[in-house]
């Protein structure tokens, strides 16, 4: 998440390109939305495959996320237009099309008024999600804004464990996914996003890593945060 974020800040900074990238969580993790300020006293204390599941806060909106078996995919970069329903709909296309590339055909979830009232991200699709056709909530995204600069970043459902999911969420349990995803591997959905984003951004994109002053950095900012919360 300091990853992210320190992208936004850079790139609403013009001290950094344009950036797409992909990550997983291990061990698991429970994402809170920025502005979520209350959550299940028992989540402090979950331990799952021997490891205690972290809480973390993202720098952008939206509800709780279970990262476990997902990929999440973070993009920041300038956008002259801050409309929140068209930034979604057009930064949303190269997963759409990414996606179809590989046989998985997404569309964007209806307008929802009670998502709030929802602890679980993936509980309700609303008109920046993305959805399978059976009405599974594939992909959830939020965004945060500094200036004209986004950031856009969210989880891809691939493997799920839906006893997990009960042990944080409780029995209420979302339309089953789709089964084939779990045979797609992980490399191969990243280069599908990537190809699709050179298409949908009309961009190129090289891949490097962060250097050790960027790394350094990023530490900074998460001490920062951690010591305001």
């Amino acid at each position: 998440m300091a990853i992210d974020q320190w992208l936004l800040e850079q790139c609403h900074q013009d001290n950094h390109s344009p950036t797409l990238r992909f990550y997983q969580w291990t061990p698991a993790a429970i994402s809170l939305g920025r502005n979520q300020s209350t959550w299940p006293q028992h989540w402090q204390d979950l331990i799952w495959q021997g490891s205690p599941i972290d809480l973390v806060r993202r720098p952008t909106g939206g509800r709780t996320v279970l990262h476990a078996g997902d990929l999440t995919y973070a993009i920041a970069l300038p956008y002259s237009h801050r409309n929140r329903r068209q930034a979604y709909a057009e930064l949303c296309q190269f997963l759409i099309q990414g996606w179809q590339y590989l046989g998985v055909r997404l569309h964007f979830g209806e307008p929802r008024r009670n998502y709030t009232h929802k602890a679980n991200c993936f509980a309700t699709a609303t008109d920046a999600d993305l959805v399978l056709d059976n009405g599974y909530k594939f992909i959830g995204s939020a965004q945060a804004w500094q200036g004209q600069t986004v950031l856009q970043h969210g989880s891809m459902r691939l493997v799920p464990n839906p006893d997990l999911a009960q042990r944080v969420f409780g029995p209420e349990l979302p339309p089953q996914g789709n089964t084939e995803l779990a045979k797609l591997s992980t490399p191969d959905i990243i280069d599908a996003m990537i190809e699709a984003a050179k298409t949908c951004f009309r961009a190129t994109f090289t891949c490097q890593p962060l250097s050790p002053t960027e790394l350094e950095a990023i530490r900074q900012l998460e001490l920062s945060s951690i010591n305001q919360g």
